[in-house]
């Protein structure tokens, strides 16, 4: 009797990631506060809350990513080109001066930073929150800088730091290649599956961190919307 060959074939991690989340990511996507906010229909303030609470969200990522540096999943991803931290600092002086973002009250962002420093305990959970923040910052956080600027008629340049990444001129090659090292990092079925799990993560924490910021759109409401 001929035997058949096992052609079952381990999908690349990039592509697990992309397909296996996309149901988080599009409702995390959709979500009231974000798509009100790019309709134009929401104040300065909006902005501003959603800014601080990214603050602890990068501050948490930053700090996990650079104690576990040495890792070799992490140290495939990281780069100081992305980091997101300082430009949101930047930003804060023109959207909330004078405002300290560890005093803002949200237990959304509160959770994410938490999960996110429990990620360090294995590099591939970190890099499933690295790949999720910085490659969206990359991709549809550009048209968001865009629209902010119009929307609240900014100067140029101003208040959009956030957006804009001087070490990364060209992003579709960065990313091209960002998604190689991923798939070259040789993980197996089962490592791939927990990666892509935790991917599923990073947008739910990402969705409740809306949902916190829905819960007050009343107040977030431009007047002349």
């Amino acid at each position: 009797m001929t035997s058949v060959a096992d052609t079952t074939v381990t999908p690349s991690l990039s592509l697990a990631m992309r397909e296996g989340s996309r149901a988080e990511h599009e409702a995390a996507e959709n979500s009231t506060f974000m798509s009100e906010l790019l309709d134009g229909k929401l104040n300065a303030d909006a902005y501003a809350a959603l800014l601080l609470r990214l603050h602890r969200v990068y501050d948490a990522l930053e700090a996990a990513v650079r104690e576990q540096a040495a890792d070799p999943l992490v140290a495939a991803v990281h780069d100081a080109a992305l980091e997101r931290l300082a430009a949101i600092e930047a930003d804060l002086t023109h959207w909330a001066p004078g405002t300290d973002p560890a005093g803002v009250d949200s237990p959304a962002a509160s959770a994410y930073a938490t999960r996110l420093r429990a990620a360090g305990e294995w590099g591939g959970l970190l890099v499933a929150h690295h790949y999720t923040r910085y490659l969206g910052d990359l991709s549809g956080g550009q048209v968001i800088g865009r629209i902010l600027t119009r929307t609240f008629d900014l100067p140029e340049g101003v208040g959009v730091a956030f957006y804009e990444f001087p070490g990364i001129p060209k992003p579709k090659p960065y990313k091209d290649a960002y998604r190689a090292r991923l798939d070259d990092l040789g993980l197996d079925a089962a490592g791939i599956e927990a990666v892509v799990a935790e991917v599923k993560v990073a947008f739910n924490l990402n969705q409740a961190l809306f949902a916190e910021l829905s819960a007050d759109i009343e107040d977030y409401r431009r007047l002349d919307s």
